[in-house]
């Protein structure tokens, strides 16, 4: 007999969860709202990394002539001079997320899986009410996502005061840009819209920014912002966001005022989880809304599944696609390892970016891990020095004794690319000898990775 799996969202979750169930011969429905690819192609992770992409290429071109290419007869290159057109640079923004979602909605019913447009709600833990239409399920999968959370203080207008989903309407490049918030967020916001054009001030209610990254990395990006002009305010806590003309007025906590033509709130996220039937049927939500699961996706509720953002399980894209598709797996009766969020891999897209996975060297500076740690500098690899890159290191943690590849932190260019390598080693329990004894293409910085791993081989006792 074969098993009925509704999905309820589209998204990372949704979208790779359906693929897997109908790969192991489900019948699958994904119940979608705002389209295909959710949130995280339409509004969020992909329009932001199309836009952070674009603000790449503007540093590349006004820092060209740091490697003798001049444009016309100007012997140096600045944003006045190159101009950015915004209404351009969002239409392509917009464009490719909408490009992305209808190729992923293409290859869901190419694999057979029924997409039903509309909002779900759970009436029993095996029916799923869409409008009029009831759909009966022996599995279902709740991958809802979460919204930009909004202070009661600092209401989002979509004109001056925004969310980061609002930003892609502007027709105009920000002339001062206040950022409130400095996590992953605003951290990528604020430097992309500073190598746009815009002047920038980063507001964080912490002494510095990226306050849950490794230490040296963000100590490392708040010295980039700050030498390519962003206004970085450390221990200012916003507590209002009010409109003053054609501008913002941020008054802070300590009684200081900033004043900007636009403000970006980037102050966390809220679950999904109101009104679609969760705890009418049993099924378990925190203090913030968001829905308990254990390590295969389950929930309070037999037959219930959750992932994604609404679970508030570390909430990265491909989280959300692989506790998707452990919930199949598992549903479905497929051997399935639990989640191991140790083996996750994330990255912050600044210019440069900064990628981490596994064991942090806070852990070991506190004692909870018997690890060593060696961190290179990217100034001293021959490619970084081809391309100008002075910004940067790698990080590589062993343990003490074995030399297992325990985490690592890259900052510099593509170290979003450059960290699969000790993510694969952290995953397989590889040892820094056999990073160490790995061929790395010559120039490469890449090949940092493979001499982080030589500086932390031991000699064999004697």
């Amino acid at each position: 007999m074969t098993t009925k799996v509704v999905i309820i969202g589209g998204g990372p979750g949704g979208y790779e969860s359906a693929l897997v169930a109908a790969q192991l011969g489900a019948d699958v429905t994904v119940v979608d709202r705002d389209g295909i690819g959710g949130a995280c192609v339409l509004t969020d992770c992909v329009p932001s990394k199309t836009m952070i992409a674009t603000s790449v290429r503007m540093s590349y071109v006004t820092d060209a002539a740091k490697l003798g290419i001049n444009v016309g007869d100007e012997p140096e290159i600045d944003k006045d001079i190159v101009g950015i057109d915004l209404k351009t640079v969002n239409a392509r923004v917009k464009r490719l997320a909408q490009a992305q979602s209808a190729d992923t909605s293409a290859r869901l019913i190419k694999e057979g899986v029924e997409i039903v447009a509309g909002e779900g709600r759970l009436v029993d833990p095996h029916i799923v009410a869409v409008g009029d239409r009831r759909i009966r399920a022996d599995v279902v999968l709740i991958t809802t996502g979460a919204h930009p959370r909004e202070l009661p203080t600092a209401k989002p207008d979509g004109e001056r005061i925004l969310t980061w989903r609002q930003l892609y309407d502007l027709e105009a490049l920000p002339e001062n840009l206040i950022v409130v918030g400095s996590g992953v967020t605003g951290a990528e916001f604020a430097n992309a819209y500073q190598a746009l054009g815009s002047d920038v001030t980063l507001v964080s209610s912490r002494d510095h920014v990226l306050p849950t990254q490794d230490a040296d990395a963000a100590e490392v990006l708040e010295g980039v912002f700050r030498r390519r002009g962003m206004t970085v305010l450390g221990n200012s806590r916003a507590e209002s966001v009010s409109r003053s003309g054609d501008g913002v007025v941020v008054k802070l906590a300590d009684g200081r005022t900033v004043e900007g033509s636009h403000c970006l709130m980037t102050v966390g996220m809220i679950p999904n989880t109101d009104n679609i039937g969760l705890e009418e049927i049993g099924v378990r939500l925190d203090k913030g809304g968001f829905v308990q699961v254990d390590r295969v996706s389950r929930t309070s509720t037999p037959g219930v599944y959750a992932a994604g953002d609404c679970t508030g399980v570390n909430m990265l894209a491909s989280v959300a696609a692989m506790q998707g598709r452990i919930a199949m797996w598992h549903a479905l009766g497929e051997a399935v390892a639990p989640l191991k969020l140790s083996t996750v891999a994330s990255t912050v897209f600044t210019n440069p970016e900064l990628a981490a996975v596994g064991v942090s060297e806070a852990d070991v500076r506190s004692g909870r891990v018997d690890a060593r740690v060696v961190n290179l500098p990217l100034d001293t690899n021959p490619r970084a020095k081809m391309h100008g890159t002075k910004d940067g290191f790698v990080k590589l943690i062993c343990r003490q004794h074995t030399g297992i590849v325990l985490g690592g932190v890259i900052v510099g260019p593509r170290a979003s690319e450059l960290i699969l390598a000790v993510s694969v080693a952290v995953q397989q329990r590889l040892t820094v000898d056999d990073l160490a004894h790995t061929f790395a293409v010559y120039p490469s910085l890449s090949g940092s990775v493979t001499e982080a791993a030589r500086s932390l081989m031991q000699a064999s006792p004697e």
